[in-house]
C-alpha cells in the first residue's frame, strides 16, 4: 500500500477503536437498545445526505430492501445491540479485543457456506491460535464463575460471529450492482427502522430520570457520525484502492485504539493475561493476512 493507503487504515482504526470509547461512555446514561438506535439513525441521515449530494437516492425503484434488510440485521441491530450490553459488564478494550475475532469466524462461515473459501492448513493453524487466545481470555471467567465478565464476553463473540455472517452475506452487493455507499446507506436505514420498534418496547427511553448529558450526546455523534458513517466512507476507499487482504490490517489496530482510550479517559485496566489472549488473536490475525509467512520464506 502506498502511504496514503496507510494513513486512511490508522484513521479508520481510530475511528473504530473509538466506537468503543464512545459506546462506553452514552451507555453509562442511555440503554444499549438507544444507542444502536441513535447510531444507526444520525448515521443514515448523514449517509443519505452524501448519496443525495452525489445525484443518487435509496428511495426509487429497483432498490434492494430485502438485502438491506438482512444485511443491516446481521453487521448492525445484532452486534451492535450484543456488543453495547457486553460493555455493560467488561471494559471497553477487552470489548475491542474479542471484537478482532471476526475474521477468525469469517473463516468458518465462509468455509460452510461458500465453495471457494475453504479452510486449509494455514487457515486452521490461524483458528487454533486465535480460539486458543479466546479461551485464555474468557477461561478464567468461567472457571471462578464471574458470571458478569463471562456473559459479557461471550455476547460481544456472538456480535463478531453476526459480522462474520454479514461479510459473507454481504459479497452479493457487488455481483448485484450495488454501489459501496448506497449499500452502507441502506443497511444502516434498514437498521434504524427495525431497531426502533424494539427500542421503544424494552427502553421506553421516555421515562428516563434525566436528558442525557451534553458528553453523551456528544459520544452518540462521535459514534454515528465518525465511527460509522465516515469510517463506512473510508473503509469503502481502502476496499477499492487497496483491496480486502490489505482492508484486514484494520483488525490489527482497532484494539489498541480502544484499550488506549479506555485507559486514558474511562480509568480501565487490562490484566496480563488479557494482553496475552490478544496477542495470540493477533497471530491468528497474522496467519490469515498471510504476509509474514510470505516474507519468512522469501527470507530463506
Amino acid at each position: 500500500m502506498r502511504a496514503r493507503e496507510w494513513s486512511l487504515l490508522v484513521l479508520l482504526s481510530v475511528l473504530w477503536g473509538g466506537s468503543f470509547f464512545f459506546a462506553k461512555v452514552a451507555i453509562g446514561e442511555l440503554q444499549p437498545l438507544t444507542v444502536v438506535f441513535a447510531r444507526v439513525a444520525l448515521a443514515a441521515v448523514a449517509l443519505t445526505l452524501v448519496l443525495s449530494l452525489t445525484g443518487r437516492s435509496l428511495f426509487r425503484s429497483g432498490v434492494p430492501w430485502p438485502s438491506f434488510i438482512a444485511m443491516g440485521l446481521l453487521n448492525n441491530v445484532i452486534p451492535f445491540s450484543l456488543i453495547f450490553w457486553g460493555q455493560t459488564q467488561i471494559a471497553s478494550g477487552l470489548a475491542s479485543i474479542l471484537n478482532a475475532t471476526t475474521p477468525l469466524f469469517t473463516l468458518v462461515v465462509a468455509h460452510l457456506l461458500t465453495h471457494e473459501e475453504k479452510i486449509d492448513g494455514t487457515k486452521a493453524i490461524a483458528l487454533l491460535a486465535g480460539f486458543a487466545g479466546v479461551a485464555l481470555l474468557i477461561g478464567p471467567d468461567l472457571l471462578i464463575g464471574d458470571d458478569s465478565g463471562f456473559t459479557g464476553q461471550i455476547a460481544c463473540l456472538a456480535a463478531a460471529l453476526s459480522y462474520a455472517f454479514a461479510g459473507v452475506y454481504g459479497r452479493r452487493f457487488q455481483a448485484m450492482g450495488v454501489p459501496p455507499m448506497q449499500a452502507a446507506a441502506g443497511q444502516v436505514t434498514a437498521s434504524a427502522m427495525l431497531i426502533l420498534p424494539i427500542m421503544l418496547i424494552v427502553d421506553r427511553p421516555w421515562e428516563l430520570a434525566s436528558p442525557p448529558s451534553a458528553v453523551v450526546w456528544a459520544a452518540l455523534a462521535g459514534l454515528a457520525l465518525l465511527s460509522t458513517a465516515l469510517a463506512y466512507v473510508l473503509y469503502f476507499r481502502i476496499l477499492a484502492a487497496a483491496g480486502a487482504t490489505n482492508l484486514l490490517l484494520v483488525t490489527f489496530l482497532v484494539p489498541v485504539t480502544a484499550i488506549l482510550l479506555g485507559a486514558a479517559f474511562l480509568g480501565e485496566r487490562l490484566e496480563l493475561r488479557q494482553f496475552a489472549g490478544m496477542a495470540l488473536i493477533g497471530l491468528g490475525l497474522a496467519a490469515i493476512d498471510g504476509r509474514i509467512l510470505v516474507r519468512l520464506r522469501a527470507a530463506k
